[in-house]
């Protein structure tokens, strides 16, 4: 079924089954009603049988019927027709085709060890009529939908409902009310195009949709955890298709999702099991170890580019900007080979049962089911405490050197742990508590990407000089980066005292 747009200028209206054509005579400015025939559209979806990538908000289906020639397509979550990937679907192809190689790479690591077969169904019989002016012109074209809507598997779920959608043309607005006065005569009511939305709802996983508690101070302090864990082990699902795509930012936003977690587990241990929660934390910390080099590689990449177009083109001695264009290409590379592995091997996978077990079967403690407003704001000052402990090694004088770079670098760990905890119980703390904490912590996030910056371009530096290169560029952006932590280091003290929680 080809998606329709409800707007102001195309309304669409809806009804029961099995509601017949409108009538189109005698309407202002038509001079004939010209009705193609019908065709038949269908959308078959295609899922496991615990529906993992609708419950991720992916789409995976074969479209046959419409405009295009039959196809595969993959919908992303929160995406428009832009971002859908289409696969042609073979003329030979069987009733229940096998799910492209290039797709079922992309939806592995949601679905995992599930098999992909057909999930839901929608079935469209359209009729559409052109409303034709004296002189052939369109003035709107009139689409009347039979719909039926079937879930397939072990529960099968079927809906049935007319739609109808005005096509503007020429048309004046007047005409436009009578069309759509004509079909408020036979029932219908004007309301959005339902047929994937609704079968997106038929097939979200009942249990992740039970689950989602009201986000407010009433709710126990288990419920408000576990809400945030679900949606960051279904945001996971989602950043893994994108890393697998190489979107631009996808490994951040991966990495962000797991930290998330791994920060919530940690700064709310007394609400859950530990025999159960340990393993977790372990997995989505060695994860975030094996992502790192993907993302530190883009980043500085674009950090030294940035640096080397702000430097004097004097001080620009050799090819300088070509040396990290070849360096980072292999480092990139290497880096991203490396994510897939880890994304295909046998820990990420456990790791991924690991957090839908969490999520379906939470292994709280008594504590879990205490108020919010009493347990969260408590767990939030132990967060809190940390990252003072951090900061005060962080800003004491006689901590320097390399030391200085690793307690500032700790401290900028506990300042993270300590803002997405505090995503956790925003519900019962409002947002007050992370906003004086934003200045801090991109101070510190600054810091770490000098020190990181510096390394690497003393390597670059180094690797130049071996190939006969001048690395003196380098080394004015290294004494740029040194500057600069200097300068940030002398000013955590007063962004600590501005922030402190």
């Amino acid at each position: 079924m080809t998606p329709t747009t409800t707007s102001r200028t195309d309304p669409t209206y809806r009804g029961p089954a099995g509601v017949g054509a409108p009538r189109l005579a005698a309407l202002p400015g038509v001079h004939r009603a010209d009705t193609a025939p019908s065709r038949v559209l269908e959308v078959e979806r295609h899922d496991t049988d615990d529906h993992r990538l609708a419950a991720a908000g992916i789409g995976l289906a074969v479209s046959r019927g419409g405009d295009e020639r039959p196809h595969w397509r993959l919908d992303l979550p929160d995406g428009d027709t832009a971002e859908r990937l289409t696969v042609p679907l073979a003329a030979d192809a069987a009733v229940a085709p096998a799910v492209p190689a290039q797709l079922d790479e992309l939806v592995r690591g949601v679905v995992r060890d599930r098999a992909v077969r057909p999930a839901g169904r929608i079935r469209t019989i359209r009729t559409e009529t052109r409303l034709l002016d004296a002189d052939d012109r369109v003035l709107a074209t009139v689409v009347h939908d039979d719909v039926t809507l079937a879930t397939l598997g072990r529960a099968t779920d079927v809906e049935g409902w007319t739609e109808a959608q005005i096509r503007r043309g020429g048309a004046r607005d007047t005409l436009v009310v009578e069309i759509g006065n004509r079909l408020l005569e036979l029932g219908l009511r004007p309301a959005a195009a339902a047929g994937e939305a609704e079968l997106d709802r038929l097939m979200r996983p009942a249990s992740r949709a039970l689950r989602r508690p009201a986000r407010d101070r009433r709710a126990s302090a288990g419920a408000i955890l576990l809400d945030h864990l679900a949606a960051q082990v279904d945001r996971l699902a989602v950043e893994d298709l994108r890393v697998r795509r190489d979107e631009p930012d996808a490994v951040h936003q991966f990495r962000v999702a797991s930290r998330r977690l791994r920060s919530a587990l940690q700064a709310y241990r007394p609400l859950l099991e530990r025999g159960r929660t340990n393993a977790v934390v372990t997995g989505l910390r060695d994860l975030a170890g094996q992502l790192a080099p993907a993302r530190d590689a883009e980043v500085l990449r674009e950090r030294i580019s940035t640096g080397l177009r702000s430097v004097d083109p004097e001080l620009l001695l050799g090819p300088v900007q070509a040396r990290v264009t070849r360096h980072f290409a292999r480092v990139e590379a290497e880096a991203r080979a490396h994510v897939l592995t880890a994304l295909d091997g046998a820990a990420y996978a456990s790791l991924r049962r690991d957090l839908d077990d969490l999520v379906a079967d939470p292994p709280f403690t008594k504590r879990a089911g205490r108020p919010a407003r009493k347990v969260l704001p408590a767990q939030l000052a132990t967060s809190a405490r940390r990252l003072k402990l951090a900061m005060d090694v962080a800003t004491d004088p006689a901590t320097l050197g390399a030391e200085r770079d690793v307690a500032v670098h700790a401290a900028r760990k506990a300042g993270k742990r300590l803002r997405y905890a505090t995503e956790v119980a925003r519900p019962v703390v409002g947002k007050g508590k992370a906003r004086g904490l934003r200045e801090l912590q991109e101070a510190l996030g600054e810091h770490q990407d000098t020190v990181i910056a510096r390394v690497a371009l003393r390597e670059l530096g180094a690797l130049g000089a071996g190939d006969g290169e001048n690395g003196f560029s380098f080394g004015v952006l290294y004494g740029r980066d040194a500057a600069r932590a200097e300068r940030i280091e002398a000013g955590l003290p007063a962004l600590w005292r501005a922030a402190r929680p």
